[in-house]
Order: structure tokens, then sequence, then C-alpha cells
């Protein structure tokens, strides 16, 4: 496949940026759905089994980032996710990125969403998951999409440069 091509099969500039939206609003929607569905009915400490043995749902307020890192610095964690929604909805509109990457991208824009709101509510998110194989930090929605986003987003975008370069 040529170079003009592959720019004609990419998708519109309207497409992908339909796509971006959509999966950013399903992501915070399912994001602040759960959030909200835990808020309700485990109270904060609580613990109770999801999957015996590998996961239970304990519900945490986390006033920092991953790993409970950040402390205090919500106000910046709020402008980073703004920025990264902005800047990926930027970089869609202007490059003609194949509809995968530009749905992992958006996933990780979903996820910072989704962790921005909780910040600007209540100063604090909402995390559940908690690992009970290992040790590992409690987590929510919102760092699942992150996390997985940008490890897909990667791999996309270094399979779609390989690609490109070799039909140089």
């Amino acid at each position: 496949m040529s170079h003009v091509e592959a720019a004609a099969s990419a998708p519109s500039r309207g497409t992908r940026v339909f796509a971006y939206w959509s999966v950013v609003v399903l992501g915070v929607l399912v994001d602040q759905a759960v959030k909200a569905a835990v808020r309700a009915t485990l109270p904060i400490g609580q613990r109770a089994p999801l999957i015996p043995g590998v996961i239970e749902l304990c519900h945490v307020e986390n006033a920092g980032a991953a790993f409970s890192l950040g402390q205090g610095a919500g106000v910046f964690f709020v402008l980073f996710a703004l920025a990264v929604l902005f800047g990926v909805l930027f970089v869609i509109g202007r490059y003609e990125l194949p509809l995968p990457l530009v749905c992992t991208l958006s996933a990780v824009s979903a996820g910072g969403v989704g962790n921005m709101i909780d910040r600007i509510a209540s100063g604090t998110v909402t995390d559940f998951f908690a690992t009970t194989f290992v040790s590992f930090p409690v987590f929510n929605v919102a760092d699942i999409l992150v996390t997985c986003g940008v490890v897909a987003s990667l791999a996309l975008y270094f399979a779609w440069e390989t690609r490109r370069a070799r039909e140089r």
C-alpha cells in the first residue's frame, strides 16, 4: 500500500473526533456509575469479595494520584487531565491516526477525566478494586482506562509507525 493509499484509507478527521468523544464519554459514564455504586453501597474502609482469592472491593478515598503519590496536588492533577484531554484531541484532529489508536488514546483521556471529576467534586478519587493475590494499591475503572490505554496506545503507535516506515 502506498503512502497515498494509506492516507486515503485513514478515517476522516470527523470520524476520528467522533470516535474520540464517544470513547471519552462512554468511559467517563462507566467510571462514574461504578464509583457512585461503590459510594452508595460500600462504606469507606469496608471490604467485599468480588473474585475470591483474586480481587475484592475496598472503598477508599485517595487524595493523591497513582499509588497515592502527590497527596494535596489535586489542582495540578485537574490541570494535567485537562491538558491530556485537549492535547490528545489536538493530535487526533491533526494527524491521520488509525481508529484503534484513536480509541486507545481516548481511553487515556476518559480515565483522566473520570478521576478529574472526582477531584473537582470531592477533592479525592474513589478507589475500590483491591487485589488479594498480590500487594498492589487500590484502583478504579479510570485507572484501568489510563493504564491499559497507555500500554495499548504505545503498542499500536509503534506498530503503525513501523508499517508506515516500511511503506515509504
